[in-house]
């Protein structure tokens, strides 16, 4: 396996992304395949809230996950939200989807997130998330992957 690389991605990694964002809507939506769009890949790599990390085998993007910085209003801090992280089919099993979460949950430690948020993992992802957070795999609706504990009760 070539040496995997995870990082938030820029403009440059827009023709590299269309095709993976055309992959997942397909395997979610069923139906006849879509065609990358370049035009939405750039449009969601220049989003103002929405950032895109992605993990590299050598050159080639394998997986890729947005997620959001927001405010937390009970405690006036700030959480991570995972809304889609999707590996492609030709990468499962090499350890992706742990590695995503892994590196998401240092940005979260360097931002000072209270917890990494997701909603509707798949059963998989579920297992990657147990093994990183010592969480239940069982949760199904909202999982949070605890990141500085000590800050999630409101003083």
């Amino acid at each position: 396996m070539s040496k995997m690389t995870i990082k938030i991605l820029d403009q440059n990694a827009a023709a590299s992304l269309a095709p993976l964002i055309s992959a997942h809507a397909q395997e979610r939506k069923r139906g006849a395949p879509r065609q990358p769009d370049l035009y939405y890949a750039e449009t969601l790599l220049n989003d103002r809230t929405a950032e895109v990390l992605g993990a590299f085998l050598g050159d080639e993007l394998a997986a890729f996950a947005t997620f959001f910085d927001l405010p937390e209003t009970v405690s006036g801090k700030r959480v991570g939200h995972l809304d889609v992280l999707f590996v492609e089919q030709d990468f499962r099993n090499n350890g992706i989807t742990k590695a995503m979460i892994e590196a998401l949950a240092d940005i979260g430690q360097e931002r000072n997130w209270l917890e990494l948020q997701w909603n509707n993992p798949s059963p998989s992802q579920q297992e990657k998330i147990a093994q990183v957070s010592r969480l239940s795999s069982s949760a199904n609706v909202r999982v949070a992957v605890a990141i500085h504990e000590e800050n999630t009760k409101v003083k």
